[in-house]
């Protein structure tokens, strides 16, 4: 073969498998670069084994404990209850369900319902004005001023109250000289958190609710340490269903440690009247 097809055939098909048989013969400098990688532009060669490990994130949930409001304590079953004790003493109430025969507890929610002056009062606040969402009346011998409105003295008892206030009387052996009437007329009306602590009421006053008509539940929660500063978010909280005809007694330090409503509510409810039987001094002579 002349010089010059030899030379075409070196040129042509042979020239890949002498490039392999090149490959399968790589010296040892060869090997070594095959085993380098570069680390970004402009960085030193490193060889494999010294790439530090992949790293691995492994989520774990903080060793501090989650803080969690108390589960809300439901109180429907008759008896008396310490629901909490400080500094100011014991907080007890209550409750007594069916106090009031449901027979008769018909026809005083009618009567109380058609003969009881009800009034709706109007508050002003920061130049708004706005009508309580409820209906009340007052009886006693003295005014009683709450949420900056003053009910006047109304001396003139119904009898069928004169005779609840007795009754109740005998019972738990309190006394009381005024009535605060509360007419829930459906589900829309409500009254808002607050506690019975006005001054004319003296140091740990007792109040005697009673209840006729439609059920609604009682809720309370308790006032917060001054460490909150006003977040009632982590507090004890307590829910009381009070049914025709319960009587309710709040004692000791509850108007004191804990607040108290009686919220609206999405489903329908017929009317409701709540008596809350208290004790007012004059000129504060409860302290």
């Amino acid at each position: 073969m002349d010089d010059k097809r030899r030379r075409a055939r070196v040129q042509g098909g042979w020239a890949g498998p002498v490039k392999s048989r090149a490959a399968s013969h790589a010296t040892p400098e060869a090997s070594l670069a095959r085993n380098n990688v570069t680390v970004g532009t402009g960085q030193a060669w490193m060889r494999r084994e010294q790439l530090p490990p992949e790293k691995s994130y492994i989520f774990k949930e903080s060793a501090k404990m989650q803080r969690k409001a108390p589960e809300t304590r439901v109180i429907d079953k008759q008896g008396l209850y310490e629901i909490s004790t400080s500094p100011t003493g014991a907080s007890r109430i209550n409750l007594i369900p069916g106090f009031i025969d449901s027979k008769e507890a018909d026809w005083m929610f009618e009567q109380l319902l058609q003969e009881i002056p009800w009034g709706q009062r109007t508050h002003i606040r920061q130049d708004l004005s706005f009508e309580e969402p409820r209906l009340t009346s007052w009886y006693g011998e003295l005014p009683y001023t709450y949420s900056r409105l003053t009910m006047n003295p109304n001396p003139h008892w119904h009898p069928l109250l004169t005779s609840l206030k007795k009754h109740i009387e005998e019972v738990t052996s309190h006394t009381f000289n005024s009535l605060l009437c509360n007419l829930y007329r459906n589900e829309k009306d409500s009254v808002d958190w607050h506690s019975d602590d006005e001054l004319s009421l003296g140091r740990n006053p007792v109040i005697a609710s009673l209840s006729f008509g439609a059920t609604r539940v009682f809720e309370m929660r308790k006032k917060p340490p001054p460490e909150e500063s006003g977040d009632y978010t982590y507090v004890e909280r307590i829910r009381i269903p009070l049914d025709h005809g319960t009587l309710l007694m709040m004692e000791g330090a509850t108007q004191e440690d804990w607040q108290h409503r009686v919220p609206k509510e999405y489903h329908a409810r017929e009317a409701r009247i709540n008596l809350t039987f208290r004790t007012i001094y004059p000129e504060h002579e409860g302290f």
